[in-house]
Order: C-alpha cells, then structure tokens, then sequence
C-alpha cells in the first residue's frame, strides 16, 4: 500500500474544513476534515444561506431517503439570516442522544467528507477527538457512508474505536464507552448507535477506514496495537510543539517562567521501539519544512502531518480576517505562541496564539459572561438520583459547582466551543456581545515565514505542499 508522505492535520472547529482537504487530497496527499462540532458547522452554513450551494449539492447525495429534507425545514434560510442575528441553535448531547440529534451528525459528517473527496481521486481522512466522545459513533457512521479512506483520532485512548470501524463496515451496531468522572462502580455510560435502527434501508456494507491514532508516547502506542477491539493501522506521533491540544508531561508537573508546562526526555518517543510495533507512522509537532521532512524519513517514519502552515493556508476555514492579522504578526515577527495549561476545558495543554493586532482579544475575552450551549467538552458525571449529567468547567461557576465540580477545576478556563467557531467567521451573537475568537497555531512558524517569503500575498494549500515535498523523489 502506498502511504501519503504529507498529512495535513485536522483542525477544529472546520478550519480543516472539505475545501482544505479536497486541495490537499486533490493534489496526492492525505486531506483531513475536522469531525469537531460537525453537526452545528452544517447548521450554521444553512443559516447563512449556503450561497455556493455546496452543502445542498452535498445533501442531495446522502445514500438514504427521508432525512434530509428535515434538516433543510430546520435550519436553510433562503438568502441567509441576518448578520446581527443569532443562529439557530442545535440542541447539546444528552446521556441518550436524540434521533434527530444522531441524524444531524450522520448527515452533517456525510456531508463534509462527500465535498472533500468530490471530483478526484485522491484520500481523504476525518479527524475526531477521543475527549469529544458522544457524536463519535455518528460522526464515524456518516464519514463511512462518504467513504472516508482514513480515520485519526488522538486526545485520549481510542481503544475501541478500530472495533466500531469493523462493526459499522458489515452494516452493524456498535457502542462506545463514555468515561464518567468521579464514576463509582456502578457508574456506567455508553453511547450506542444501530444504522438498522436509525434508517430506514441503510447500506449493508461499508468501507473500512485505516485508523490512525495520534500518541505522544511509546506505551500508548503498544497499548492500542496490542490491546485495541480492531485493528491501529498506523500511528501519528505528535510532539508538544503542536497545535491545539498537547498530552500532558509525564511525571510532575514543572512550569517554566512563563507559566508553561514543561516537557522533558521521558516525553520523547523512541522511534526504534515504535518501529518494532511493524506499523507506519507519521511524526508532527515542528515537522512542517524540508529538512524536518528529510529527518523523518531517516528516522524510519513514512512522513511527516503538518497543521500550521495549512491552516494559514488560502484554502483553510479560518476567516479571512483573523489568517491576514495572524499573518502581519508573522511576517512582523511579533506573533507569540503561548501553551496555556488552563484554557481548555479538558485538562490538557492547549496553544493560544497570542495575537499583536487589532484581533488581540485576550482582555474582551475575560468580560465575557460564561455560557455553555454548545457543550462538546462537558463530561459526564453521575447524580444523586442514579442519572448522568454533564458538567464543563468553562461553564457558569455556580453551575459547576452544584453539578459536583471543584471550584478550583473552573480557574482560566475558556469557552472554547464557542471560540473554534468565532474563528472561522460563524460567531454566535449574543444580546450584548459577540463571541470572540481564540486562536491555536503550533510553536513553529518558521514554515509560514519562508512561504510568505515566497508568496507575499499568501499562499495556497499546494504551495505548502510543494515547498515541503521539493526534494523528495517523485513516487
């Protein structure tokens, strides 16, 4: 099997989005969707008036009846809904998922997938989160009836999701286990989804994905090839250089002067022993240039994923207004990457672009009252009553701490839900205010600055692509 030597990373919410990764794919390498917020991605598009008819060209070829003409009654607005008003929303996740809120993800994820790989034939992938887990077996379920060719999911242990891809490819039901914080022992949760339930005449077959986890450390590796439900195609070793969220250093916690986790030899992959696993992989976090490129495939990786200089790309889903500020920071060498240990809801280190400009939004941001009505990154914790509910440190502090939460866990902690979606241009609008956005990029912009050397007025996702593949032979 030939393997793509460039991944272009998945970013959320919809900054990896089908337009990147059909660029990408199109040109022979491996172009990923975000899977990240899918579902609300496709509502707003509607709401906004979907003027290129790319998502009702989409919509048209879902392989099951009945369905879409639900969602377009719902949330299509002819002409678009005015700038000042506020979207529709999409209802949160509960314990047992709604129907419709299963559908809309199906669909929404079938969607996203169908335009990336429309019109060629190269790869497309779709990338999910471990820490997102309930629209994950929807999500999947969707991307399979686009056929996805690759699936990657990191920000945990997706130890049963090779098992679901087995299940969903012979037309059968699959379930996944939700982690339940402070969980006593009979605290269980799981979220199941049967497509002969759901639809009426699904396909009884599918494509199996490959499925790519993303690891930060040898041991996670052997354990998914070992012990996962089906089979890890591969892995996707990502650095904490990397943009978004980063694993946590093991061992104790150290913080350097800027109040930045720091990361230590016990943090570093030995490569040797990843190789023993006989499986391929890919290296990331401050791979994105030439030289970087060539030292992976000394070091025995078939390639390199590649997050930032795509998503500063022409052809990513940030919006055009935030890409030209991040830029004239870069190219004015002002811009600062920051990794905050607080911001995300998650626990997990998260990169924050800290930006120079008018865009600098760090002060509006601490004003903004705390709202949680997308919900992606609550967890599940059980109540009183013997029922699950779900809780996010971001959210309003006394609501946190009435659900059980620890007081101290809501400290800088950011909406980041509603900020991914600020960032690419769909910001919710509020009775005072409007959603700002909060950037991630990795540490190495070195990659940027030399494209912009080369394309002063911005590049394009092939010009990434063949600024990092110049000197590798033709395949």
């Amino acid at each position: 099997m030939r393997f793509p030597i460039v991944i272009q990373g998945g970013m959320g919410v919809a900054v990896s989005d089908w337009r990147l990764a059909k660029a990408v794919a199109s040109a022979g390498q491996l172009g990923v969707v975000s899977g990240t917020g899918i579902n609300v991605v496709l509502a707003r598009r509607l709401q906004e008036g979907d003027r290129d008819g790319a998502m009702r060209r989409a919509l048209a070829q879902f392989p099951i009846a009945g369905y879409v003409e639900r969602i377009l009654d719902r949330y299509f607005i002819e002409g678009g809904k005015p700038a000042d008003q506020p979207y529709k929303a999409v209802p949160m996740y509960t314990a047992v998922p709604s129907a419709e809120w299963q559908i809309l993800n199906v669909v929404a994820s079938f969607v996203e997938v169908f335009l990336a790989k429309e019109g060629h034939t190269g790869v497309v992938g779709i990338n999910l989160l471990e820490k997102v887990q309930m629209p994950n077996l929807s999500a999947l379920y969707g991307a399979m009836l686009a056929n996805v060719d690759y699936v990657l999911m990191g920000a945990g242990i997706p130890r049963e999701i090779p098992g679901v891809l087995d299940q969903f490819a012979v037309g059968e039901a699959a379930s996944l286990n939700i982690y339940v914080e402070q969980a006593g022992a009979d605290d269980k949760l799981a979220v199941h989804f049967d497509p002969r339930e759901m639809f009426d005449k699904p396909p009884a077959t599918l494509k199996r994905p490959e499925f790519l986890a993303i690891i930060a450390s040898n041991t996670l590796a052997i354990a998914l090839a070992k012990k996962a439900t089906g089979k890890v195609n591969g892995f996707i070793v990502e650095g904490p250089t990397a943009g978004g969220h980063n694993a946590p250093p093991r061992g104790q916690a150290v913080f350097n002067e800027r109040g930045e986790p720091v990361y230590g030899q016990r943090d570093v992959v030995d490569l040797v022993k990843l190789q023993d696993l006989g499986l391929p992989f890919w290296l990331a976090g401050s791979y994105g240039s030439p030289d970087r490129l060539a030292e992976a495939l000394a070091s025995g990786a078939v390639g390199i994923q590649v997050g930032t200089a795509f998503a500063l790309s022409n052809d990513s889903g940030f919006s055009p207004e935030i890409r030209q500020s991040l830029l004239n920071d870069i190219a004015n060498d002002s811009l600062t990457i920051f990794t905050d240990a607080l911001a995300s809801p998650t626990g997990f280190p998260f990169k924050v672009a800290e930006l120079n400009t008018t865009l600098a939004l760090e002060p509006t941001y601490k004003e903004r009252p705390r709202i949680c009505d997308l919900g992606y990154l609550r967890v599940a914790y059980p109540r009183e009553d013997g029922t699950m509910g779900f809780r996010c440190p971001a959210e309003p502090v006394d609501q946190y701490v009435k659900k059980g939460g620890d007081i101290n866990d809501t400290t800088g902690r950011k909406c980041l839900c509603n900020a991914l979606f600020a960032n690419i241009g769909m910001p919710q609008q509020r009775k005072e205010y409007t959603e700002q956005p909060l950037v991630t990029l990795g540490d190495d912009i070195k990659t940027v600055s030399a494209l912009l050397e080369l394309h002063p007025q911005g590049f394009s996702a092939v010009d990434v692509l063949e600024y990092l593949l110049a000197a590798v032979p033709q395949q």
